[in-house]
């Protein structure tokens, strides 16, 4: 047997009939008289053990405890590792590189490097609103800062937000000076001083609901918080929540939280939590006023996600307002793992103001972050699994069987496909005349219906960021961080999730099969060498928009 019989075994002809007839048949069944409506949820640095389901039961989330009650919870989803590539292969269900945003939202002089999603890629909401769909979107876009590239041009019927990479939580200067960049619909909108950010993207979203059901239609939304992100700023009723919770510290806290994976069936008991991070200083050895100062940084982190829970739970409401609950899916996940770091951000819109205010521009650091992303291996950017690995949650009410917890090794690209054959769509081979990239992923469908605890591949799962690479097969992880050059670990993430145990000295024939899978995805999919790379140029973006910074 060789290297791809034994750990990638393609389903029985059983197991497909099945999925075909659980599922997929109540679906297509329910199609007949009522498509269904797609809500996915996207938070932004949210790490691996930040929300109560996957093992922060310090941080109050019952709206998602409820979804994740109600639904289904995957061990093993996969993102990009960092913002702008992971929204590229989210919306079109292609690999970052294939969609233009290779590196981040800047033109690098390819084609697999522009910035921006090119249109041979299509996106969910060009391809859901040709199958009948409103589309909605409310949040961060950062997949293309020229006004041709927006939301509205591309696809989405009504759109609230920013276009860049980050953004103040309040606004904190005058019309025309705007510190909080907002666009909806195509025009510049000034969020009133005091209103918080978060907020006002919920109440958005929910208005452009209200607004769809006189339509008749079904919907898509696109509920795109940029909670957790830095700027660390939250209400203070949230704030005050906190306070006092975190005097256990980072150390002990990450422990917790490993413990608490293992109780909720995310990780084996036999699985070691990654090894300390010995950049983050111990908790004991740092002074009262240390301490006291990083608890108050942990404890505004937490508000910031206990308000996108508020902001699920208003979303859940809705739907029952409307009698949409039980005809929608709603999707949950994190665009990556919490994000690394030691000290404050240098930022030019920068004002004195204790942390959590509007005046403040913290960031997360390594510390919490390590704590955040537990029991995982590092940060945001990282092939590792505490960068590129992040909750996953799915609510169908009466299609998902409750209290479902699944291996998964689900992707970003497998979205796309399973929206399509939800909704009923064949994916369009062209689309106003350019003939559009093919799906990369594989329909989760099997994969929710319960038919199947894994998605079925024929072919492994690929990361390039910057010089970092990994590919993931079977229970096999290679990776290769950038900057060591010809270094490949090996790791075997059904025993060490962790990534503890650098095995690719005794396996040298993985590590070969795998490389060799990789160098031919690279150039099937537009991916140069990243030191190469690096030393050319970015163009700067073109136009005049009010979102056009880099993060």
């Amino acid at each position: 047997m060789n290297f791809k019989q034994k750990y990638f075994r393609l389903p029985i002809l059983k197991a497909c009939l099945l999925a075909a007839g659980l599922l997929g048949v109540q679906v297509a069944s329910a199609q007949k008289k009522q498509k269904p409506n797609i809500v996915l949820v996207l938070v932004d640095d949210l790490g691996f053990s930040d929300i109560g389901p996957f093992g922060a039961t310090e941080i109050e989330t019952p709206n998602l405890d409820k979804l994740a009650a109600g639904g289904l919870k995957l061990k093993e989803f996969y993102n990009n590792s960092i913002c702008a590539p992971t929204r590229a292969s989210l919306l079109t269900g292609q690999y970052q590189h294939k969609a233009g945003v290779g590196f981040f939202n800047n033109n690098l002089g390819l084609a697999a490097y522009q910035g921006f999603l090119n249109h041979e890629s299509l996106t969910l909401a060009e391809v859901l609103k040709s199958g009948g769909y409103t589309t909605l979107m409310a949040g961060k876009w950062h997949v293309g800062d020229d006004r041709n590239q927006w939301p509205n041009q591309r696809g989405f019927d009504h759109f609230f937000g920013f276009i860049g990479g980050a953004s103040n939580y309040y606004e904190i200067g005058e019309k025309g000076t705007e510190t909080v960049p907002l666009v909806k619909d195509n025009e510049p909108y000034f969020l009133e001083p005091g209103k918080y950010l978060t907020e006002e993207i919920t109440n958005n979203a929910l208005g452009f609901l209200d607004d769809q059901q006189k339509a008749k239609k079904p919907f898509f939304l696109y509920l795109a918080y940029n909670a957790p992100h830095w700027p660390l700023q939250a209400l203070p009723a949230d704030i005050a929540k906190y306070k006092g919770k975190y005097k256990l510290g980072w150390d002990s806290l990450r422990v917790q939280r490993y413990r608490n994976a293992i109780k909720k069936g995310l990780i084996g008991a036999d699985q070691k939590i990654a090894a300390h991070d010995d950049q983050v200083k111990p908790w004991n050895k740092l002074t009262y006023d240390e301490q006291a100062y990083w608890q108050t940084r942990q404890e505004v982190y937490a508000a910031m996600i206990d308000h996108v829970d508020q902001g699920v739970g208003r979303l859940l409401a809705k739907l029952k307002e409307l009698k949409q609950d039980e005809n929608t899916i709603i999707i949950f996940i994190s665009d990556n793992g919490a994000q690394g770091g030691n000290g404050t951000r240098p930022y030019t819109q920068r004002i004195t103001g204790p942390v959590g205010t509007a005046g403040s521009y913290e960031t997360q650091n390594s510390n919490w972050s390590q704590t955040g992303n537990s029991p995982l291996r590092n940060y945001k950017g990282a092939p590792y699994e505490g960068g590129i690995s992040a909750p996953f949650i799915a609510w169908f009410p009466n299609k998902i069987k409750a209290g479902t917890i699944a291996k998964g090794t689900g992707h970003l690209i497998d979205l796309a496909p399973t929206f399509y054959e939800l909704a009923g769509i064949n994916y369009p081979k062209q689309l106003n005349g350019i003939t559009s990239n093919a799906l990369a992923g594989k329909s989760l469908l099997p994969l929710l219906s319960g038919i199947t605890d894994t998605v079925q591949r024929s072919v492994p799962l690929f990361w390039e960021r910057g010089g970092n690479k990994a590919v993931r097969w079977g229970k096999w992880k290679l990776v290769s961080p950038a900057g060591l050059t010809e270094k490949y670990e090996l790791f075997d993430i059904e025993k060490d999730r962790g990534e503890n145990a650098d095995v690719a000295a005794q396996h040298p024939e993985v590590v070969a099969q795998l490389k060799a899978a990789y160098v031919k995805w690279a150039a099937e999919n537009g991916v140069v060498d990243y030191e190469t790379l690096k030393t050319a140029p970015a163009r700067p973006a073109q136009g005049n928009n009010r979102g056009n910074q880099n993060f």
